[in-house]
């Protein structure tokens, strides 16, 4: 009996020895080192501060464009302001360093909306125009004005507080696939505050009036508290979903303090505490989104580019690019109602609107042109004149933001509806500076 336990007992040991080794071996395999250098696909010059990222790890690379990471992971992520994202499966590596090549790319996207990416005939539009023009981009509402969420949502209170009613994206993971099939950059816009079904169904998170009544915006819909973690914690679980989905930015809009007076926070409603809140809410986006190596942008008013406070909304220059990749304001001239120097009737100058607010924020920012990418206006005026924003006024704002160098451009128009005019068609079969 001694004999047969002394025997089971180095048997275990043995046994235990090896699995020791095992997970040693397979913690050194998981857990490598990486490095290498990143370089311009047109240039081959090195990118410098190119981001890196390794789960929740995320380095810049070097002036030389040179990074080394270490951890467990299957992929290496990449991307850098103007560039394409790339990923590299840890196993291409090798043992030396690796050379990975970014490709620039600017996007030129058309905007659809939360019914327009549902709509046969809007969304085939959409892309047909892509097919025959510079568009190489699409804006869709994952997470739309009205508070839906555009697909089936592994979230729970997004069904519970009926934002799942209406699915528009029925297969989203084959429609974002067949985006990128066809060389089209996928940007996700999701509402955040103005979020009617959350704020209905949690009046605690709702943003109230003096009376304690729920705030309702001129459409009617009910907004959430800019200071909310719950809020904060929902929208970026819809984000989180879309970035696993493969969409290659997320973009927050209305990610702000509703724009009316007299209005009842959590925090006393002053612009230290509204700055607090929105770029509280943004850096922490960021950084739960760092792992699935996606760009994050902000739309932001106008007016943010000119002016130093925070527009009473919690948005300013400032706090904003040191939180996101991309600001996306919104110049759109019929909205400068005010017009900006030199310029009382914006409608009559689109191009100045354009470069000279995108100019005003680089000055004060400091950032370079390559972190702005513009909302640019395609529906008709309502605020002057109600001339049409056609051909020769989109053509106008694009020439505007093409020569500031911002990362591209997007058209909005809330029906979805686009033409060519004002578009350039040279080279768009071949689509040669599209992302891979």
């Amino acid at each position: 009996m001694h004999t047969a336990n002394c025997k089971l007992i180095n048997a275990v040991m043995r046994v235990s020895a090896m699995l020791l080794v095992a997970a040693c071996l397979l913690g050194t395999a998981v857990a490598a080192a990486f490095s290498g250098t990143v370089v311009d696909g047109s240039t081959h010059r090195p990118v410098e501060g190119a981001l890196v990222t390794l789960n929740d790890k995320v380095m810049k690379t070097d002036s030389n464009g040179g990074f080394n990471i270490g951890g467990p992971g299957d992929s290496i992520g990449f991307r850098a302001y103007g560039y394409s994202r790339q990923s590299v499966v840890a196993s291409e590596f090798g043992s030396g360093p690796h050379e990975v090549i970014l490709t620039p790319f600017q996007p030129k996207a058309l905007y659809l909306s939360f019914y327009g990416i549902g709509s046969s005939k809007l969304r085939e539009a959409a892309l047909d125009l892509a097919d025959k023009t510079e568009i190489n981009a699409v804006v869709i509402d994952v997470k739309g004005d009205r508070g839906g969420v555009a697909f089936q949502s592994s979230v729970p209170l997004a069904a519970k507080i009926g934002a799942q009613n209406l699915i528009t994206m029925r297969d989203a993971k084959a429609l974002l696939d067949r985006l990128h099939r066809n060389h089209l950059y996928a940007v996700a816009r999701i509402v955040v505050f103005k979020d009617d079904p959350l704020a209905t169904a949690h009046p605690d998170l709702a943003v109230k009036r003096s009376n304690g009544a729920i705030f309702k915006d001129r459409e009617s819909l009910a907004w959430t508290d800019p200071s909310r973690k719950e809020v904060w914690d929902y929208n970026i679980a819809i984000a989180v979903e879309a970035a696993k989905l493969g969409f290659d930015e997320i973009q927050f809009d209305y990610v702000r303090f509703p724009d009316a007076p007299g209005l009842i926070f959590s925090v006393p409603n002053k612009m230290p505490n509204r700055l607090a809140a929105i770029s509280g809410f943004l850096g922490e986006a960021h950084r739960q989104l760092a792992p699935y190596n996606v760009f994050v942008a902000a739309d932001v008013f106008g007016y943010v580019m000119w002016n130093l406070d925070d527009t009473h909304i919690g948005q300013r220059l400032e706090e904003l690019s040191a939180v996101v990749d991309y600001i996306s304001p919104m110049l759109y001239p019929s909205c400068f109602q005010f017009g900006i120097p030199g310029y009382r009737i914006p409608v009559a100058h689109p191009h100045e609107i354009v470069f000279l607010s995108l100019q005003n924020a680089r000055e004060r920012t400091g950032i370079p042109s390559i972190r702005f990418r513009p909302w640019l206006q395609a529906f008709r005026d309502y605020a002057f004149d109600h001339r049409q924003f056609a051909g020769s006024e989109i053509s106008a704002q694009i020439a505007a933001a093409e020569k500031f160098g911002s990362d591209g451009w997007m058209l909005w128009n809330p029906r979805n509806t686009y033409t060519a005019e004002g578009l350039k068609t040279e080279g768009a079969a071949c689509k040669q500076d599209a992302p891979e």
